[in-house]
């Protein structure tokens, strides 16, 4: 009997996957599906009526996947389509216009549609989303920057990449490390790996950030009233120089607050006696 014949390498199981895109209308979704599956881009806009259903094969770590994609219609008038679309879903492609704010604003909507529809036992905790910031081809119209984007997507435990189907910029890589994480999600029961939740900083710096980027000036920025004292401007000041210091803060955006903190503080304080 061999007792060295080396043993036979145990094929990695494949996988069937189901994934959809959510986003508004002409945000891109389906030219991100098709220059992935089919390696082009389509110029003229084609709304997509209800579903538009694809299956592709991809290897991803020499595993093969199947994927069944279901390219989601955005506009409401096909909600009674879609809805039916949500369950047993393992990922999900949310898309927006980087140059349409309303598109961007639109993502807690559409989380709330998925949310519903899944109803009270449904987990989104265990589904991998991955947020496209769409046409960054387009600079000139950019409304949403980069950071704002990233900072909504990794405060929820998201993915997030920059991508351009037109230029096909960040799409392989997005796909990739969206279909890997999936894998691990399959891997872990369903579950998606604790390793895969960390989100690296606190909500209560990533509303901090919001809320500075989003003031109307130096005392919305600060968290004070008009007239306050300049122990008060200081002390408001401290407390988010602590939370929002590039050398403790890795929140997107975070720097960029800071400094506009900084000179919040010093415009208050020379107009305060």
């Amino acid at each position: 009997m061999e007792t060295n014949a080396p043993k036979r390498k145990e094929a990695r199981k494949s996988l069937r996957i189901k994934v959809i895109s959510m986003g508004n209308a002409e945000v891109g979704k389906s030219c991100i599906i098709k220059r992935y599956c089919e390696k082009r881009f389509v110029p003229k806009y084609l709304a997509t009526i209800g579903i538009d259903y694809g299956v592709t094969k991809v290897q991803v770590r020499d595993r093969d996947i199947k994927v069944n994609i279901f390219d989601m219609a955005g506009h409401p008038f096909f909600y009674e389509v879609r809805n039916e679309f949500y369950k047993d879903t393992q990922g999900v492609i949310l898309v927006y216009d980087v140059g349409q704010k309303e598109s961007f604003d639109a993502l807690d909507a559409w989380l709330a549609e998925m949310k519903q529809e899944l109803g009270p036992h449904g987990n989104m905790d265990n589904i991998v989303f991955v947020v496209c910031a769409n046409k960054i081809d387009c600079t000139k119209h950019r409304s949403v920057d980069e950071s704002e984007g990233r900072l909504w997507a990794e405060s929820r435990g998201f993915l997030y990449f920059e991508t351009s189907a037109q230029t096909g910029e960040g799409i392989n890589e997005m796909f990739q490390t969206f279909y890997s994480a999936i894998i691990d999600l399959c891997d872990n029961g369903g579950k998606r790996p604790p390793s895969s939740m960390g989100v690296g900083f606190t909500k209560e710096q990533a509303d901090a950030i919001r809320r500075i980027r989003n003031s109307k000036d130096s005392w919305d920025m600060l968290g004070v009233k008009p007239g306050a004292t300049r122990d008060e401007v200081n002390k408001a000041y401290r407390k988010l120089a602590v939370l929002l210091h590039p050398d403790k803060c890795v929140a997107p955006g975070s720097e960029d607050a800071f400094k506009a903190v900084v000179n919040a503080r010093t415009a208050l304080l020379k107009n305060i006696k």
